[in-house]
């Protein structure tokens, strides 16, 4: 197995379902058919890049194509075959899904080509070895994901979605652009190797790291970078949902550590503590965003913010142990980081496949309109809540153990000699934490609302249960959640050759512990086994449910329900999404969201309801976007006008932008 196999087999094999795509998209099952042959190509690159992942040295390739002099460069390393499995595996369990759910999508010819040339896209972008390559690929990432936003073209919200996140991904692509021009320098050694092989001024390392931050963050989800994410999220199709969020973000990431970990050369102190600022401020907004919502589909994509920051949390860590060569430190939290890249991965599609499950038997997204429907869907209910289990962070689910490594590595802290990294450390710990505790009120919120008490609108009382290929996609990224929070050391090994690459160290084999324990550093210090954590709880749960059942009254009673103190069966005596989140609102709403209510509470006698109202203000949009949308618009009314011009006019705009950049020049040599 080659480079040029992997990348070749896939850009091939994926431009001619593409193809195929357009004609099959009119017949019926033809969207079976594209899902299904998409599912047996991800599976077979996942398969090549898992053999890849243990191979020793790269695999290059050098096509005479693209820029003069540098060609378009292919290397399969470590790195980006682990990256390259993990987003093969996703994208194969989301075609699975996406056969029985695609067949409900009403626009079939508009979503599956663009859906095929997206996995192609972020392919490409894991094998790209040169500045040209990764840019272009990045460029066709964005814009066949932006074409599966606005699938749904006829809606004006998704229509405004796509241009936000087309104004976002343009953006992101620009701070790249310009990393790479000051990664290249002016000789403009734009192959990867050649990067590599300089030695760059710390000015121009410090500009291409803030370059690269932006570039990759805008993808990512970094706030506030992230203002795209939710609202492309919840136009999307589930299933395009779950790969922009459980997949796309993970090539941004991929992204940064290319950049960061690999061209960039030896880090300075400092850049570790920005990206961990970041990732802490990212990670607590991301979730108290997502627990104000009542969509279920933006909420799930305010928590990948969330998620995002927990990763670059653990990259922050990597880059400021690994400027004072502590190696099994960085090496942690390097794979802290990278196993929340995978964990993430699946939990995160999971939820979005349980969230098309339930639009799709329901029609609703807003969960004030859902609920009772484990009694409905209870399969759909039980893979649901394995995933809000295991993006809480809850053991025996792999959530668990990524975060948990994570603040082993921040427990390592205090050998750090910076006091600034001194303070930002346990800072950042704490924001990880406060967010680990939202995130759990937030799915108790998110499962409670949609799917326990009564239904509160006719269309959750008809809802049926999923098909059987969205039902085995959602059971098979259960069971991965289960496999990974019991057996991590497993996993962990796998990312070992990647960890290795980036950070030069790797943690200490985990299989070759003692009942399969999981040993960050050493084990006198501390360790955790997700087995035993697991059998534990499996033999507590059936001995109290045999007491209970043994020692209780044999006598069946039956009896109203619970009725949170109202004898009245409406469902509008259940608790709402907005009720639940109203504590919390009123702890950190006022200082985050700028939040207010107002309470109308009509004089004795009159018949009329009281109403309270909530206003919720995003500072991050008011602040910063804005202005510039302001600013834009200003602009372009201005500058409108020189459509109307005389050919004389024309010409002697041209003659002026021409003596201006010969001035430039000049001036410049």
């Amino acid at each position: 197995m080659n480079v040029e196999f992997h990348a070749g087999f896939l850009a091939l094999a994926l431009l001619a379902l593409a193809v195929a795509a357009v004609p099959l998209s009119r017949i019926p099952r033809g969207s079976s058919i594209v899902y299904a042959l998409a599912a047996m190509i991800a599976g077979i690159a996942a398969l090549s890049a898992l053999i890849a992942v243990v191979r020793t040295a790269p695999l290059l390739a050098h096509l005479p194509i693209g820029l003069p002099t540098v060609g378009v460069r292919l290397r399969l390393d470590a790195l980006s075959a682990t990256f390259s499995f993990i987003v093969n595996m996703a994208a194969g369990v989301t075609s699975l899904y996406a056969i029985g759910y695609g067949r409900h999508e009403p626009e079939q010819g508009r979503c599956l080509p663009f859906y095929v040339l997206f996995l192609l896209g972020m392919n490409l972008v894991l094998v790209a070895d040169d500045a040209f390559s990764f840019l272009l690929a990045w460029e066709f990432m964005s814009l066949s994901s932006w074409a599966l936003v606005v699938v749904r073209h006829r809606e004006e919200e998704n229509r405004q979605a796509g241009l936000l996140y087309l104004a976002m991904a343009s953006f992101g692509t620009l701070a790249l652009l310009f990393a790479f021009g000051a990664l290249a320098g002016g000789a403009g050694a734009y192959a990867f190797g050649d990067i590599r092989a300089r030695t760059l001024e710390p000015t121009t390392a410090t500009l291409a790291l803030i370059f690269a931050l932006i570039g990759t963050g805008s993808k990512s989800g970094l706030v506030p970078l992230h203002a795209w994410l939710p609202p492309a999220h919840a136009a999307a199709p589930s299933h395009v949902s779950a790969l922009m969020s459980g997949v796309m973000t993970k090539v941004a990431v991929y992204g940064f550590i290319r950049i960061v970990f690999d061209l960039l050369g030896a880090p300075v102190w400092w850049w570790g503590m920005l990206v961990l600022t970041l990732g802490g401020i990212t990670a607590v907004l991301g979730v108290l965003y997502a627990l104000m919502q009542h969509d279920l589909k933006r909420l799930l994509a305010y928590h990948t913010v969330e998620n995002i920051g927990i990763i670059y949390i653990g990259l922050g860590l990597a880059l400021a142990f690994e400027s004072h060569q502590m190696t099994r430190a960085a090496a942690l939290a390097a794979t802290a980081a990278l196993f929340h890249v995978f964990n993430h991965c699946v939990f995160k599609s999971l939820l979005f496949f349980g969230a098309g499950s339930v639009q799709t038997a329901t029609g609703e997204r807003d969960m004030e309109n859902l609920g009772g429907l484990i009694h409905r869907m209870p399969k759909t209910a039980f893979t649901f809540l394995v995933g809000c289990v295991a993006i809480s962070a809850l053991p025996p689910l792999n959530g668990f153990v990524s975060e948990w490594l994570t603040f082993q590595a921040i427990l390592l802290s205090p050998e750090l000699p910076e006091w600034g990294l001194k303070f930002t450390v346990p800072a950042v710990g704490g924001l990880l934490a406060l967010s680990a505790a939202l995130a759990a009120a937030c799915f108790v919120k998110a499962f409670g609302i949609t799917f326990l008490g009564r239904a509160r609108t006719p269309a959750a009382e008809r809802a049926e249960e999923s098909d059987r290929y969205s039902l085995a996609a959602m059971f098979a990224f259960a069971a991965l959640c289960l496999v990974a929070g019991i057996l991590p050391g497993v996993f962990i090994d796998a990312l070992s050759p990647a960890v290795q690459g980036m950070v030069g160290g790797r943690m200490p084999t985990q299989t070759t512990m003692a009942w399969l324990t999981t040993v960050p550093i050493a084990e006198s210090r501390s360790s955790y086994n997700g087995l035993l954590v697991f059998l534990f709880i499996s033999f507590a749960a059936y001995v109290a449910a045999y007491a209970i059942h043994q020692f209780a009254s044999s006598a069946v009673r039956r009896g109203p329900p619970w009725d949170c103190g109202y004898p009245d069966a409406s469902p509008q005596t259940q608790y709402t999404a907005s009720s639940f989140a109203q504590p919390i609102r009123r702890v950190y709403g006022t200082f985050v969201f700028r939040a207010r209510e107002r309470i109308e509470m009509p004089p004795p006698g009159e018949m009329r309801p009281a109403r309270l109202t909530v206003e919720l203000r995003d500072l991050v949009w008011e602040w910063l976007y804005a202005p510039v949308a302001i600013t834009v618009i200003f602009l372009a009314d201005r500058l409108n006008p020189l459509q109307f011009q005389t050919i004389r006019r024309y010409l002697g705009f041209v003659f002026l932008a021409l003596v201006s950049l010969l001035l430039v020049v000049a001036i410049w040599a």
